[in-house]
């Protein structure tokens, strides 16, 4: 029998990535691998093709003859979530895609009442309405976490006026507000979506935590493993002029100290993404022994 595609949008992203390598690892399906530079890809998936979330036509023919697709934009790279995730959800109509799986996080201007502007979180989560209404046969949500990535990347820990290397944050390094993961193990959950679509296929939400972190828990998981990290936490304000984007940054961990990353009541659709992973997860221990030496 021929194997079903699955259409991984962003494949050259980390989340990308993860789905792609899980679902190869996994067997089931032909993976197909949609990418803007078709050329540079060196991934594994089993086929790669041209895609554009700005172009709806090319979408569409990268989704061709698609079983499922996966799809995630980047606000970080200057996208227009909501735009994008109208085109997406076009072009897999007009493919028949039958199970559309969407990369979202939670509406943090309805979770916290209009008290914290997190972009990059809310944008993603207006497009769900639209995947909601769009008459898939079987459509799921996938949230990522803080990806344990971030803690040697984007956020990593930089040299302090002390003469330490550690983090100067707007959050309280007591709080467990921060849902942690390895970002490879979102392919597992996605993997697992495509493979019971009767069970979260009818709209489910599935946010990838392997655990619920503090600063200090983390310092202390890097302490064990002899790396030794200070942590200063500073107001709001006086982080948001630290960098372009800063802002967007403190409103974020602002709205975690409050409400956690994935939000009130997250506890079922975290649960729901541990049962149906193909692989248990990587734990921020076993994470750092792998890759932070």
């Amino acid at each position: 029998m021929e194997k079903k595609i699955i259409a991984v949008v962003g494949a050259t992203g980390l989340q990308g990535k993860g789905v792609v390598n899980a679902l190869k690892k996994n067997g089931t399906f032909t993976v197909r691998a949609v990418t803007r530079n078709p050329d540079k890809y060196n991934g594994n998936a089993d086929e790669v093709v041209l895609g554009d979330l700005t172009n709806l036509d090319s979408l569409a023919n990268a989704f061709k003859d698609a079983y499922g697709v996966f799809v995630v934009t980047n606000f970080w790279e200057g996208a227009n979530e909501l735009e994008q995730g109208k085109i997406a959800v076009e072009a897999a109509k007009k493919s028949n895609v039958a199970h559309f799986i969407w990369s979202t996080l939670p509406n943090v201007e309805a979770i916290s009442k209009g008290k914290f502007e997190v972009p990059h979180f809310t944008g993603k989560a207006m497009v769900d309405e639209l995947v909601k209404t769009a008459g898939f046969s079987y459509y799921t949500f996938v949230q990522p976490p803080f990806y344990f990535q971030n803690l040697t990347g984007q956020l990593g820990a930089q040299p302090q006026q002390d003469g330490s290397l550690g983090w100067t944050l707007p959050i309280d390094p007591a709080k467990k507000a921060i849902h942690m993961s390895d970002i490879n193990d979102l392919g597992k959950v996605v993997t697992g979506a495509f493979l019971n679509p009767e069970k979260v296929g009818k709209g489910s939400y599935l946010s990838l935590a392997t655990t619920l972190s503090s600063f200090n828990d983390i310092i202390e998981t890097f302490k064990a493993q002899g790396k030794v990290y200070s942590f200063n936490q500073v107001p709001v304000e006086v982080f948001s002029s630290f960098f372009e984007g800063a802002g967007e940054i403190a409103q974020m961990l602002a709205y975690f100290e409050a409400h956690t990353y994935m939000g009130p009541d997250s506890d079922s659709s975290i649960k729901l993404a541990k049962e149906i992973s193909t692989e248990p997860y990587t734990s921020l221990h076993e994470w750092i022994q792998q890759t932070a030496n």
